[in-house]
């Protein structure tokens, strides 16, 4: 199986996530144990990797990286896309690419796990609007919970100040699902819209 077949197969729904090792092992349907660190990586910055050296550190865990090739708002990404994305990963770190968009749907892929956030993603995480309502939104929480699963919240900086979970408004029911990656182990002040804005610019220069 070659990266590319394994990528069709996984977009055609054959297998539901697809791991790929540092030094390009491919497994399919056989995610690895430990923490799980989610998000778009276009690019892959040192935001990312400083997080996940973090919430390792804190844990004792191994991190992998997991790259959804459905997004809830912008469609499927490409196959050569989805290669391009995988392949900063490449002698690296262990990449898991799923169909996965939101987090309910991840606790069913990998149970047990920890997923490592930021900030602004445990907003949208107990933002009710996000689910169509509060009932809604304590329902995908208590299957996150149901499946074992629950969440390292890294703080970011949001219109120059840096938020921690301590700032969110996290329900009461929901508190023991959400643990801080404490400020003295991990800030990145960076952002991937940041970076992309920065190519763009050398690129037209």
């Amino acid at each position: 199986m070659n990266e590319r077949t394994a990528i069709n197969d996984l977009l055609s729904g054959r297998i539901a996530t697809l791991t790929i090792a540092p030094d390009g092992t491919l497994r399919a349907d056989d995610p690895p144990q430990g923490l799980i660190l989610s998000g778009a990586f276009n690019p892959l910055h040192v935001g990312h990797e400083g997080m996940a050296a973090a919430a390792a550190r804190l844990t004792g865990l191994p991190v992998a990286f997991e790259l959804a090739v459905v997004n809830a708002d912008k469609g499927v990404l490409e196959p050569e896309e989805i290669a391009r994305r995988a392949a900063q990963f490449a002698g690296r770190h262990t990449l898991v690419l799923s169909r996965a968009p939101l987090f309910v749907e991840k606790a069913i892929l990998y149970p047990g796990r920890r997923f490592v956030v930021g900030y602004d993603t445990a907003a949208r995480l107990i933002a009710p609007r996000y689910y169509g309502g509060e009932a809604a939104m304590h329902a995908a929480l208590e299957a996150i919970r149901a499946a074992g699963c629950s969440f390292l919240v890294a703080g970011r900086l949001v219109e120059g100040r840096f938020h921690t979970l301590a700032d969110l408004p996290i329900p009461p029911d929901c508190a023991d699902l959400f643990t801080p990656i404490p400020e003295t182990l991990f800030r990145a002040d960076i952002s991937s819209t940041e970076l992309r804005a920065r190519a763009s610019g050398r690129a037209d220069a």
